[in-house]
Parts: structure tokens; sequence; C-alpha cells
């Protein structure tokens, strides 16, 4: 199983640098987790730079993977994950749902570099650069 984390959502529907290594998951929404905060993450950004048509049209593309809501369960873990490691709400929330699901987290957010389980590239670097 596969999450990916709103930045690389973000580069692959921008097509950046990193687009092609956010490919390989994305492309395989039948083993696609995809937290809901992700879900918000990504269409607010997208209706800030673009439109609402834009950001739907993403959305609906992020709703072919499994999307897990944040329940009391999933929120308890994640707080008890943000202060044990310092992350964020939002990324707490995102790598613990990639725990729960036993998945491989791909990001280029620096907060999840070196974690367990975790697939990082730096922002801006492609594949083997």
């Amino acid at each position: 199983m596969n999450v990916v984390d709103s930045s690389g959502w973000l580069e692959f529907f921008a097509d950046g640098p990193n687009a092609e290594f956010f490919a390989e998951p994305l492309m395989n929404p039948d083993r696609l987790v995809v937290p809901a905060i992700s879900v918000f993450e990504v269409f607010k950004r997208i209706l800030q730079q673009r439109d609402e048509s834009a950001a739907l049209e993403a959305a609906a593309l992020m709703e072919q993977g499994t999307v897990v809501d944040l329940d009391a369960s999933l929120a308890l873990a994640a707080a008890k994950c943000s202060v044990d490691l310092g992350l964020p709400m939002a990324d707490s929330i995102i790598f613990t749902t990639a725990r729960q699901y036993e998945a491989t987290l791909w990001t280029q957010d620096s907060d999840f570099k070196g974690l367990d389980g975790v697939k990082f590239i730096a922002k801006g670097k492609p594949p083997g650069a």
C-alpha cells in the first residue's frame, strides 16, 4: 500500500520536477490510501492557485484511492505521533494513516525525511539527479 502526502499530489498535478517520482504510487489507485486531510490540503491549494473546477478535478482523482476519514482513534494516534516525532498536525495524521495501513509514505516534505517507511525526495530534485 502507498500514501502520497499533499506535497507529492501537488507536485504531480503541477507536473513539477519530482512528478515522475510520485507517478508510481499514484498510477495504482488500488494500492493507494488517501488521508482525508490530504484531500483538504490539495483542494484548498489548487482552489487558491487555479479555480474550483481544477480543484474538484484533483479531488476526484484523489478519491479513486481509499480515502481514510479522521476518526477519534486515528486522531489520538496522530496526536501521540505528533508529540513523539515533533510533526505538525496534518503531517502526523498523514504519517499515522500510512502506519495504520502498513503503507509506504511518498513525500518531498522534509518533515518526514529519515522516518521509517518513508520514500523521500528533496524538492526540485528529479529521480536520478
